[in-house]
This record gives structure tokens, C-alpha cells and sequence, in this order.
């Protein structure tokens, strides 16, 4: 059982002790895929590395299987690290490559070859085993950095951005190799990304970090649906969701978000939750996705009194997807994901209609969400 506790950890640096991590708790379970997913900087990398015995832990606790790590040195933690860069020693074949860490530990070279082979196998690189490391793709490699973690059956993967030097084609494939290869193996993994689709497609439950500071922690969708604040509703997603300033008003019996351009009516359930929270009369933040926002009329008749107007300033085509871009009145366009076969010309009116049985509601200090979904 491959059980991973954080028990209020902190990394400190230099004199002034900057917290690069704060108070990081968390309880990862057997055999789960966890990812930890953040802009550069939020302190994701120096968590695993604090996992793997890579640096030392300043404050708190980290128990792999119930046994406290602090103190034990990586080679005792029974932990397999594959790093961005591969770390592969290039004077080496693929197979003394995979092999090196079983060469260290002693095994047999019978024992040895078996591993190897049965890596190779399941990683499709048989066929390379003899190559060196310079005459492999990117990809190769990376399967290769990925052999070398499987053969020695440990209890824990630590995945450090592992994909991030592929390119786009070839990341989507690895990333459904590593599904698969979870799902086999089924080992417990954390994997580290700045790539929210990464942690969107790949993680059991994503770790969302901000300055050290976990944001939240929940299944992809609930991430995606019901974000905790205004940062990891506008991180994970892409467009981002929109967030347009506004003030919560009764009129007529029933509660409108109000701005000076719109005002749209919110759903009965919504009203009421928001209505308890004394925020009649306050100013909040609106956050509404892309796909959300529609030009379809059957969104107008669900929602005729949820409609804004606005001014098309220009489109991204994405295939499966266009994306308008519409001035609303508010700092920033609108963003609304609508058919490819739509087609609108710069400038012209477009009005459009808003589920508000989809939208959020947070504080516009602090950014945190004021209701539930």
C-alpha cells in the first residue's frame, strides 16, 4: 500500500526563510495519479523533490506507507524519479541504461535482463535496446527514462514535467502512454505540470498551487466546475472564464447581476443562496466559461432574461471550435465558444445569451467562490 501523508509541511530559503511551500497538507492514496499543477514558481517541483529526499524538509512531516521520510535518505524511500530533461548517461546503450539502477542494486544479471525486457516490452522500445541515447527521438527517450523507473518496481512514481520538451503532437500521444501505463502498473504517481491540460486529462485528482500555497484539491471536474477562487477558475481551462464585475440587485421579486450595459437574472436555487449570504447590494465578481455563453436560441428561450449585448472584435478559429471575442462593457472581451460554422464580421452586434444555472459567484476582494455550483 503506497500511501503518501503531508502533515503541515514547509520549505524555508535563505536567511529571511522565504516559504517557497507553506503548510502543505494533503493525503495522497494507494495507487492514485495526483497531480500537482501551478504556474513556475508555486513551489510544485520543490514539494516532489521533498518526497524523493531531493531537499530537506524545513517544517512538518512526510509519511510514505506510515513511515516518517524526513530524515530517510532517497535511496530507502523505494521512490522512481523521471525528470524533465531525462537524465539519461549517453555513452550508454537503452538497455544498460534501464539496467544501470539494478546493476547498482546488486541483482542478478539474469534477474536484470528479464526486467529490462519486460519494461521494454510494455514501453514498445525493444527494438532500440541497443541504441544510444543521441539516436533516439524525444519520445524514445523518454520512454527509456520511463523503463528505467518501471524495472525497479518501486512503491511511488514522481514525475517531474516529464513531457514538457516534447512537442505538441507527441505530448498528447505520451500522455495517453502514461495513462495506460498507470492503469497497468498501477503504482502510486504524482506528477508535476505547468500544463493544466496535462492535469485535466491525466490526474485521478489535481493539487492546484499558488505561492506555496495549495489552492485546491478535487477530482478534474469539480476543479473545472465549482473552482474554489477566481485563480483556479481563470488556471484551469482554456479560454479561461470570463469574470465580469457587478452588483447583486432585487427588482421585481426576483435577484439580477447588474452592470451599467446588462443586467441578467439569476436562477431561483442561485438567488436564494446568495440572498443568505447578505449579498444583496454587494459588488461581486461573475465567472462564467466559454461554453456557457451561447448564440443559440435555445439558450435564449431557457434564459431570456440572462442576455448581453455586444460588439465582435475578432475570432479565433479552432477547429471543432470558434471562439468570439466580444466587447460587453466589461476590462476584458468576452470570450464565447460557439460552432466553427458561425462566422461573424469584426464589428457587428451580437447578442448573446448566459446559463446561469452554470455561473459562479466570488468575492471581489479576495477572489474566493461565495456559493456552490
Amino acid at each position: 500500500m503506497s500511501r503518501i501523508l503531508f502533515n503541515h509541511v514547509y520549505k524555508q530559503y535563505g536567511k529571511d526563510k522565504l516559504n517557497v511551500v507553506k503548510d502543505f497538507n494533503l493525503e495522497i492514496e494507494d495507487k492514485e495519479f495526483v497531480v500537482f499543477v501551478g504556474p513556475s514558481g508555486c513551489g510544485k517541483s520543490t514539494t516532489l523533490r521533498m518526497i524523493a529526499g531531493l531537499e530537506d524538509i524545513s517544517k512538518g512531516e512526510i509519511y510514505i506507507n506510515n513511515v516518517l521520510v524526513n530524515d530517510l535518505p532517497p535511496k530507502d524511500r523505494d521512490i522512481a524519479m523521471v525528470f524533465q530533461n531525462y537524465a539519461l548517461y549517453p555513452n550508454m546503450s537503452v538497455y544498460e541504461n534501464i539496467a544501470f539502477g539494478l546493476r547498482l542494486r546488486k541483482m542478478p544479471k539474469h534477474e536484470i535482463d528479464i526486467a529490462v525486457k519486460r519494461a521494454s516490452r510494455v514501453l514498445e522500445i525493444e527494438p532500440y535496446l541497443e541504441r544510444k541515447p543521441k539516436q533516439l527521438s524525444g519520445g524514445q527517450r523518454q520512454r527509456v527514462a520511463l523503463g528505467r523507473a518501471i524495472v525497479r518496481n518501486p512503491e511511488v512514481f514522481l514525475m517531474d514535467e516529464p513531457l514538457s520538451n516534447l512537442d505538441a503532437k507527441l505530448r498528447v500521444q505520451m500522455r495517453s502512454e502514461l495513462i495506460r501505463l498507470h492503469k497497468q502498473l498501477e503504482v502510486t504517481t504524482i506528477y508535476v505540470t505547468h500544463d493544466q491540460t496535462e492535469a485535466m486529462t491525466m490526474a485521478n485528482r489535481i493539487v492546484v498551487m499558488k505561492d506555496g500555497i495549495i489552492q485546491q484539491v478535487d477530482t478534474p471536474e469539480e476543479v473545472y466546475n465549482n473552482p474554489t477562487n477566481t485563480f483556479v477558475a481563470s488556471f484551469i481551462g482554456s479560454p479561461p472564464m470570463n469574470f465580469i464585475e457587478g452588483r447583486l440587485e432585487e427588482h421585481g421579486g426576483k435577484l439580477e447581476f447588474h452592470t451599467n450595459r446588462f443586467a441578467l437574472e439569476i436562477p431561483q436555487g442561485k438567488a436564494k443562496a446568495l440572498i443568505a449570504k447578505r449579498l444583496v447590494n454587494k459588488v461581486v465578481t461573475l465567472g462564467i466559461r466559454p461554453e456557457n455563453i451561447s448564440v443559440d436560441q435555445i439558450v435564449f428561450d431557457a434564459f431570456p432574461n440572462a442576455v448581453m449585448n455586444g460588439i465582435h472584435k475578432f475570432n479565433e478559429l479552432m477547429g471543432a471550435d470558434r471562439f468570439l471575442h466580444l466587447d460587453v462593457g466589461a476590462p476584458n472581451l468576452l470570450v464565447v465558444r460557439t460552432s466553427p460554422r458561425n462566422f461573424y464580421n469584426d464589428e457587428m452586434k451580437i447578442s448573446v445569451a448566459v446559463d446561469m444555472h452554470k455561473a459562479l459567484f466570488f468575492d471581489r476582494d479576495s477572489g474566493e467562490r461565495l456559493i456552490d455550483l
